[in-house]
Parts: C-alpha cells; structure tokens; sequence
C-alpha cells in the first residue's frame, strides 16, 4: 500500500514521525507532502531526516514555504522542492491519506 500523509500544521511531529516510520518498518510506501504551516517542520532537521528512511519520499510546497519564512538552504536535496502538483500527485497515488 502506499500512505499518503499531508501535513499542514506544525503541531503534529512526533505524530508524522511515528506513523511515517511504522508504515515504512512495515514495507509500505509514504509520500509525505508540507504545506502551508506544515512547511515549518522542514526547519526541523529530525523531521527532514525522515528523507533518508527506505521508503518516504517527501516534497513540500514552494509558495507555501516562503509565505511562511521557513529557510530553505538546510533543506535536504531529496526533499522535491515543489508546488500543489506534488500534492496531487501524491493524493492520486496514495491508496490512503492521513491530514495532520
């Protein structure tokens, strides 16, 4: 299966992190796409670590990110730097989708 995981809040780390992490322990896909307030977590360098787990691939909003002034030179390379494209692509991909 492959879990799809929105996020548009900074609120829900610990959240994100674990079911990220239990989906992909367990052989699923996750795409995990940052936006609007979300896009603050990529400040948080345990957050964009999630990148180098087997199994997430993660994208986030460009617009997004600038309108809420997150730095975006620390951001890892395997992070897609992207727009709402990245978003669609990921709800049409994904078999199930968590908003948090």
């Amino acid at each position: 299966m492959k879990l799809g995981i929105l996020v548009t809040t900074d609120r829900h780390l610990d959240e994100v992190m674990g079911i990220a992490k239990a989906a992909a322990a367990k052989g699923h896909e996750v795409s995990i796409f940052n936006m609007d307030a979300g896009t603050r977590l990529l400040e948080n360098p345990d957050f964009t670590a999630l990148c180098n787990v087997k199994g997430i691939s993660m994208s986030f909003c460009d617009h997004s990110a600038k309108r809420h002034g997150v730095k975006q030179d620390g951001i890892p390379a395997d992070i897609a730097c992207g727009s709402q494209y990245n978003n669609a692509v990921m709800m049409h991909d994904a078999g199930k989708v968590i908003n948090l």
